[in-house]
């Protein structure tokens, strides 16, 4: 197609973010087929090739498909990782239970989603600008067998509901034109192998990508382009291509796509803009030009259909299909690149990376309007895919292009009509000279007439003009009497008005004075109904007066009455007070009686205090007891010093090795050992029982903070023998046991001290539970702090033990690792004792196990956080060197860091697979054997090194 600078006059018109022209624009209509254009759309015939254009974001909207038949079977265990919200146009996407992130997009679609809608709302927009004369994409992105090819590429004969993006994108165009004045033309491509191919012409192959350097447009020479007739023709073309385009069979899709398919649709539309003159041409001239000029849109419309994204262990890809896939990625990872750098607004755009970039080079970035929607899967199985296209769609939508108008002048017809104008002109011309002969001969005789008309006209004006005069005459006398008549009756208008304005006067004083009369006699009238309310009033009060003396005389014969009774009341009164007087001679009596009494129970009292005192002493007494008591345990405890010595350090070890892991990891070997000291370990227990029943595990833990250091020591061994126990673990935590014995692990210096609290801490960490509280209070800091300062063997052995604990639960491998756990471990090692080195293996078999199980359930990504403290290194070097116990261990810990992926660069760079052929073979663990050939056999990274 030839470019605007080539083919004619180009202009450019702004359009809003949505697509049509603003209101102010000169062309605010779309181009409307069969109908002449608006006189709005004219311009000037010299305007400028560049004019102002517009900004518009890609367009981007979601698609999930629905459930397949395998997703479909595993009914209420299938587990989705996306959650829609369309109401929103919202997107949340669900790592696991706990973890979710949202995203925002330009539309949302169901698994419902007709693909009608599908259309109307993200390609519709795209072909009615295209329509108007602007450059439109549409793209399908998604991993493979997520429906891009169902949403672009269905033709739907026999069901035109199931029609995807391109057929009806060409019946919407086919139905917007005229096929007499405009045209439509496809050209039908893949990219396969990054080589361009023609659907529509196979024989052509590797087809030139060529890149105007003026306009930048990019076209493909050699590209067969078909002009499309009706929407059969379309059908027919589309079978065409579809059948020539490569595909294949996979695990994810029985039709896996395998190249990019690109449908190019030319269209070409007749328009018409009235052109002011603005020049000082003839009329002539101007005539011709009072037509309509001439104009072509041509614009171009892509819709692409991506090839999916697809990982080879997961598609099941063999041989060519390899390097297919290779391609795809490659050419994939270009355009991601590409998107990335436009979003950033970076200074460069890779976009000759690859040869899909360079023909979607007008797409993002560019001057077309962009409109994708990427297709995701629901099964959180492929959450890492799902994830990848999200981001990519999220990125795509930051990227803005410039859209353009491309309009051309039809030169070809405009010369066809200016010289059937000039041709018509030129006999116009002729034909109007003959006439003007004509009309001279007509005029002149028209003239002579006329000369005589006017000499008889000239002598009748003459006598008019004399008529008209006297008529004038007699009017203005008329009009003199007529104004002298009408001066009199104004004045007489006068002298009525003024009698008028006194009759007005005087009746308002008439008014005024019937307004005060009324208003006194209704004054009068209130006046008198208040003095015959109130004479009715004091009639009132005077029958009450009347009522109330009649009231009082009959109240004071009452009163007479009640004085005559008084009287004969006080004779009773003096009666009854004689009577009282002997009463209270009485209450005398019986009150000494009552004093008496007290007395004697006031006597009695104190008797009672005096015993009482007498039992304060024997308490004070039992107390005293009580303290020699508790002197003479200690005094037992420091007796029992030489023989707890010894036997707690070897019951140490034995406990050590009966540490119970998070992971269920135990040690054979310390196991043997621990049946030696049987008699030795039940002994030692029923004396520590013996001790806490009589002493009591508050006062054991007093002791902890004893000043004497002997009294100290054994303290913290009886806790340690105790915390074996599960049951008095809970109540040792509970009773700020743990406190005590991680402050004495960070205050004390005591070789001794440090080994039986390390211990201790050991046991109590066989609690998932107690797990949490130790690594929250700083403990794995203060345990490898002990191992950072001491030299002592039995200590490290201990503080291995705990670590080792610690590293069976995966909540706190971060935190362990942050508080120098992992490298306190790996420093131990250099002391080269086996009991020490146990618990070491131990530990890091217990890390990668509970590593490897968080990250195949996709709870946790990236490398082990054991790669990083050089453990990786230290295994490959040194896992043959040690006891079989620990060597068993760290065989264990390298077949479980190599199950992870992530790991297994770092592994081949350590030598790592030599390792793992030998514990495949040699091990003595049937589970490491298992787990070496695994990585073996499913990691494709070793099975290329072994080959």
């Amino acid at each position: 197609m030839a470019t605007g600078a080539a083919a004619g006059r180009a202009s450019v018109r702004p359009v809003d973010r949505n697509g049509a022209a603003p209101r102010g624009s000169a062309r605010s209509k779309s181009v409307a087929p069969r109908r002449p254009p608006s006189p709005a759309r004219a311009r000037p015939a010299a305007a400028d090739h560049d004019g102002a254009a517009d900004v518009c974001r890609v367009r981007v909207a979601v698609r999930i498909r629905p459930k397949n038949a395998d997703e479909l079977a595993q009914g209420a265990d299938f587990d989705t990782c996306v959650e829609l919200q369309p109401e929103c146009k919202k997107l949340k996407l669900k790592k696991n239970n706990w973890a979710s992130e949202s995203y925002q997009f330009d539309e949302i679609f169901t698994e419902n989603a007709s693909q009608k809608r599908v259309y109307q709302v993200v390609a519709k927009p795209v072909v009615e600008s295209v329509l108007e004369g602007y450059n439109g994409t549409v793209m399908a992105y998604g991993q493979t067998g997520t429906g891009k090819t169902y949403t672009v590429g269905q033709l739907g004969k026999e069901d035109p509901s199931q029609r995807g993006i391109m057929v009806r994108a060409l019946e919407h165009i086919l139905s917007s034109i005229s096929l007499e004045t405009d045209s439509v033309a496809v050209s039908y491509l893949q990219l396969y192998l990054e080589s361009v191919q023609d659907l529509l012409a196979p024989e052509k192959t590797n087809i030139p990508i060529v890149e105007d350097p003026k306009s930048g447009e990019v076209s493909l020479p050699g590209a067969a382009i078909v002009e499309i007739k009706d929407l059969e023709h379309v059908f027919q073309l589309l079978q065409i291509g579809e059948t020539n385009r490569h595909a294949a069979n996979t695990k994810m899709n029985t039709e896996s796509s395998r190249s990019h398919a690109i449908l190019i649709i030319y269209l070409q539309r007749s328009v018409r803009i009235k052109e002011e003159s603005t020049s000082t041409i003839p009329n002539v001239a101007e005539h011709i030009l009072a037509d309509d000029l001439p104009l072509v849109l041509k614009s171009k419309l892509l819709i692409v259909d991506l090839a999916g994204s697809e990982r080879i262990d997961k598609s099941g890809s063999e041989g060519h299909m390899i390097e297919e896939a290779k391609f795809i990625n490659l050419s994939l990872s270009s355009l991601g690149k590409c998107i990335n750098a436009l979003a950033e607004n970076s200074p460069h755009i890779p976009t000759r990376d690859s040869k899909l970039t360079r023909m979607l080079r007008d797409s993002f970035g560019g001057t077309a309007r962009t409109s994708l929607v990427v297709t995701v899967g629901p099964s959180i199985r492929h959450y890492s895919e799902t994830s990848s296209t999200i981001l990519f769609g999220q990125r795509a939508m930051k990227v803005v292009n410039t859209i353009r108008l491309k309009e051309e002048v039809d030169y070809e017809s405009l010369y066809k009509k200016v010289e059937s104008e000039v041709d018509h002109l030129t006999s116009e011309i002729e034909r109007q000279q003959k006439l003007k002969h004509n009309e001279k001969t007509q005029l002149e005789e028209r003239l002579k007439e006329s000369e005589t008309f006017l000499n008889d006209l000239r002598m009748t004006s003459a006598m008019q003009i004399e008529n008209l005069q006297k008529e004038k005459h007699q009017f203005e006398y008329a009009i003199k009497r007529l104004m002298h008549e009408l001066e009199e009756k104004e004045h007489q208008n006068k002298v009525l008005s003024e009698r008028i304005i006194h009759l007005e006067t005087s009746l308002n004083e008439k008014k005024q004075q019937q307004l005060e009369i009324f208003s006194s006699t209704k004054i009068l009238a209130e006046t008198s109904k208040g003095h015959e309310k109130k004479m009715v009033e004091l009639v009132k009060q005077l029958e009450e007066e009347r009522s109330r003396s009649a009231s009082m005389k009959s109240h004071f014969n009452i009163l007479q009455q009640q004085l005559s009774d008084a009287q004969n009341s006080a004779q009773l009164q003096e009666n009854t007070a004689r009577e009282l007087k002997r009463e209270l001679s009485k209450v005398t009596k019986e009150f000494t009686i009552q004093v008496h009494s007290l007395e004697e129970k006031n006597s009695q009292l104190i008797s009672e205090k005096d015993l009482i005192h007498v039992e304060l002493k024997s308490a004070k007494e039992k107390v005293q007891h009580e303290t020699r008591h508790r002197e003479s345990l200690e005094a037992e405890v420091l007796r029992l010093k030489r023989p707890l010595t010894d036997n707690c350090v070897e019951e140490s070890k034995a406990l050590s090795g009966m540490i119970r892991s998070g992971s269920g990891l135990g040690s054979d070997a310390l196991m043997s050992k621990s049946g030696k000291f049987k008699e030795t370990l039940s002994s030692l227990r029923g004396l520590i029982s013996k001790i806490f029943e009589e002493v009591g595990l508050t006062s054991v833990l007093a002791l902890l903070k004893s000043k004497d250091l002997e009294v100290q020591i054994h303290a913290v061994k009886v806790v340690a023998n105790l915390s074996v126990e599960d049951i008095n673990q809970e109540k040792i935590v509970e009773e700020g046991g743990l406190d005590a014995l991680l402050s004495l692990l960070e205050t004390s210096e005591n070789t001794t001290i440090h080994r039986a609290t390390a211990g201790a801490i050991a046991n109590l960490a066989m609690n998932v539970s107690n797990q949490g509280l130790i690594m929250s209070k700083g403990g794995a800091r203060l345990l490898a702090n002990v191992a950072s300062k001491t030299d002592d063997l039995p200590t490290m052995r201990m503080v291995a033990g705990a670590i080792a604990n610690l590293c069976g639960n995966e909540k706190w491998h971060m935190m362990l690792k942050r508080d120098g756990g992992i490298k306190a471990m790996l420093a131990m090692f250099q002391t080269g004792n086996d009991d020490v080195i146990a618990q070491i293996a131990r530990g890091l078999a217990n890390f990668a196990k509970c590593e490897s199980q968080v990250t195949s359930q996709g709870h946790r990504k990236g490398p082990s956080l054991l790669i990083e403290d050089g453990v990786l290194t230290w295994i490959v070097a040194n896992s043959t060197m040690f006891s079989p116990p620990a060597r068993r261990h760290i065989e264990l810990a390298f077949s479980y860091l190599a199950q992870n992926e992530e790991n297994s660069r770092d592994i081949i760079v350590a030598g790592g697979i030599k390792e793992l052929l030998r514990i495949s073979r040699e091990s003595s663990r049937e589970d490491a054997r298992s787990l070496a050939k695994k990585a073996l056999n499913s990691n494709p990274a070793f099975l290329k090194e072994i080959q």
